[in-house]
């Protein structure tokens, strides 16, 4: 299912979408009756236990999968960025971005400025020549973070992207795209299995249980959102507390057991 750039109404909409594994004779069914949307500027979170469909639904956005039943409409371009960086070894950091600028139709004499903007972006500046095993695990997927903003995507999927970095570096990360995504207005569709990630990020949080995978509960999360909040701050609010707090009780609760 292709993206289709156009004005107005939501960005991503799935209706009634199921998937499903397997032979006709035994199918397992993956996901069941999900339903919903992500408007414009949005930054959604899909939180729940493994095998309950969160990287599934993922990839039906991005296109690598197409639902059994239901449909799933994609209205701009979208960046993915997984929880393994999966860069290219052989090439420089400034290389890896190339590639991306390359198959976006960026002319060879503007890559090297849009690379160095870039990089500033994700706090990389200067490391263009770099090579990706010299960086450490957080340098790594802030380039992969790049590599996806490289494409100039309305539409952001992450699926755990934080998932295997140290929890300095996570929450350093964590700041990082929360502010990206403040600054620059992407729409953001974001896995992760922590509550505490999922308020500090989200501006609504889905949940969903698994079998089959659903979403069970909608959570939203009516913190500052601009790019100039204290996000240390934050962290320590009451109310960022309160929502942690209410999140991990509708996830342990039985509609999402």
């Amino acid at each position: 299912m292709p993206a289709r750039d156009g004005a107005g109404g939501t960005d991503i909409a799935l209706a009634d979408v199921g998937v499903r594994y397997g032979s006709a004779k035994a199918p397992v069914v993956a996901v069941s009756g999900v339903t919903l949307s992500v408007d414009p500027g949005e930054f959604v979170v899909l939180v729940g236990p493994s095998g309950c469909g969160k990287t599934t639904l993922l990839r039906l956005v991005a296109g690598f999968e197409r639902p059994a039943t239901g449909t799933v409409e994609v209205r701009r371009k979208v960046g993915v960025v997984f929880q393994q960086p999966r860069l290219f070894p052989w090439r420089t950091v400034g290389g890896n971005l190339a590639f991306a600028l390359a198959r976006h139709g960026v002319a060879r004499r503007a890559r090297a400025a849009r690379i160095e903007e870039l990089l500033s972006l994700v706090g990389l500046s200067g490391m263009a020549d770099r090579r990706t095993w010299e960086l450490s695990g957080g340098q790594r997927q802030r380039v992969a973070i790049a590599r996806a903003l490289a494409v100039e995507p309305r539409i952001l999927l992450m699926d755990e992207p934080f998932a295997a970095l140290d929890a300095l570096t996570r929450e350093r990360l964590q700041e990082e795209v929360r502010r990206l995504a403040a600054t620059s207005g992407t729409t953001v569709l974001f896995v992760t299995h922590s509550t505490e990630e999922a308020v500090l990020l989200g501006s609504r949080v889905l949940v969903m249980a698994a079998g089959p995978g659903r979403v069970v509960a909608e959570v939203p999360v009516p913190l500052p959102r601009d790019p100039g909040t204290d996000v240390a701050s934050l962290r320590g609010d009451p109310a960022f507390a309160a929502l942690r707090a209410e999140l991990a009780a509708v996830t342990r609760g039985p509609a999402a057991a």
